[in-house]
């Protein structure tokens, strides 16, 4: 937020000031020097606006040469940079107006949105960024809720909806705080004011509408906390309807997917996501019992083909379980007395070592030796260890060598 201060004869005569709907323009080419692959064009009078204040910079063309960035150079200077030279010695400049306008009505909607946030909780506007698709302003307060955003974002239609009279003036800095500013500046000079009739008066140096009404609507899209602060993400205008029709397509989509009226989402998504939980309760259980039947198979097999006091090692390897099913298997058969196992899933390309409480040696530590033979990545405790491969072709090698370091 530009604070405007307009020096006695600045080297570049700045139109936006005093109109900021003025679109074409006469001027002299003071300067035209290359710069880094381009030429920066420096004139007597512009209509471009420069990135500051949190707003960015006016496109357009000065004769048929695109201008595609401007810059303040210290407070004096406007720089127009272009990609061709500008070979006359006057120009006609022509502003792109569909940009020029979305920043007006971004630009004044955020005056009001942060002279609304002071007129009903005292929060202070700290900063402002008006972006490409979204604009924000960082609030400095305690915290800001639901409620705030819903006021503020009402005060502000209302503004608009009245179509206020926005008017520009000048005055020094002592002369404004007697008349009643929204946030003190230090600057020294003349400084250029945004009044918004009876309701908020500001320095600032940015192009802004005639009325409020052009402004069309404003919408608070988001909310979050920013260090200390609280950042507000809105549009306006033409920003808004845009925002607004999207909206409206995605209830009307997600509504049509559902099978419902857009008012009866929320109820249907609530319903939906309690049939999700109850099939996501009733599925576990399922695999918990699926994960018991199964390592009561594979101990019973173990059993039948142990031959010395139970030293056989209960491995498998499975097509497709995830990796959650592996652990959920080992979980079981360890649970029972004096068994190592050793588990893999093709699918998952996952890998499990686990063992009984009480028995000798570090699964974890034997894994991470056989993953890195082949480049997998894992590791664990004594006791249960897990880990994966890039190429499900090595799950063979690992289980057999696995098996035969725990059988030695």
């Amino acid at each position: 937020m530009d604070s405007g201060s307009k020096h006695g004869k600045a080297a570049t005569e700045r139109l936006y000031y005093d109109d900021a709907f003025l679109c074409e323009f006469e001027a002299t080419v003071m300067a035209c020097e290359p710069a880094a692959g381009r030429w920066h064009v420096r004139l007597d009078r512009t209509a471009f606006y420069p990135t500051s204040g949190g707003q960015p910079f006016d496109t357009g063309r000065l004769n048929d040469v695109a201008v595609v960035d401007v810059s303040d150079e210290q407070g004096d200077e406007i720089v127009h940079v272009v990609e061709q030279p500008v070979v006359s010695a006057e120009v006609h400049g022509v502003i792109d107006w569909p940009r020029r306008f979305d920043h007006m009505q971004q630009h004044t909607a955020q005056h009001m949105l942060s002279a609304a946030f002071i007129e009903l909780f005292g929060f202070q506007t700290v900063s402002f960024h008006l972006g490409r698709d979204i604009s924000t302003i960082d609030l400095a307060a305690p915290s800001v809720v639901g409620r705030h955003l819903e006021e503020a974002e009402r005060r502000v239609d209302e503004i608009i909806f009245d179509d206020r009279e926005i008017t520009v003036r000048y005055g020094t800095a002592e002369e404004l705080a007697r008349e009643g500013i929204r946030k003190k500046v230090e600057r020294e000079g003349v400084l250029r004011v945004i009044d918004i009739e009876a309701f908020d008066r500001q320095p600032c140096g940015g192009t802004h509408l005639s009325r409020t009404g052009q402004a069309g609507m404003l919408l608070i899209r988001k909310c979050e906390r920013q260090k200390q602060n609280w950042r507000v993400e809105f549009v306006a205008g033409f920003r808004a309807l845009a925002a607004a029709r999207g909206d409206l397509a995605v209830l009307r989509g997600a509504a049509e997917q559902i099978g419902c009226g857009m008012a009866e989402l929320p109820q249907m998504i609530g319903k939906m996501q309690e049939e999700r939980r109850a099939s996501q309760r009733e599925a576990k259980k399922l695999t918990e019992r699926l994960a018991e039947l199964e390592a009561a198979d594979l101990l019973a097999t173990r059993a039948q083909r142990s031959t010395d006091g139970g030293r056989d090692i209960v491995s498998t390897v499975l097509d497709d379980a995830a990796a959650s099913y592996l652990a959920m298997l080992a979980a079981k058969l360890v649970a029972n007395p004096g068994v190592r196992i050793v588990l893999a899933s093709r699918g998952a390309r996952a890998i499990v070592l686990a063992q009984s409480v009480g028995l000798d040696g570090d699964m974890g530590a034997l894994l991470r030796e056989l993953l890195v033979k082949v480049g997998g990545k894992g590791g664990g405790s004594k006791v249960f260890a897990q880990g994966s491969v890039d190429d499900a072709a090595a799950i063979g090698a690992i289980i057999n060598a696995a098996r035969a370091r725990l059988l030695a």
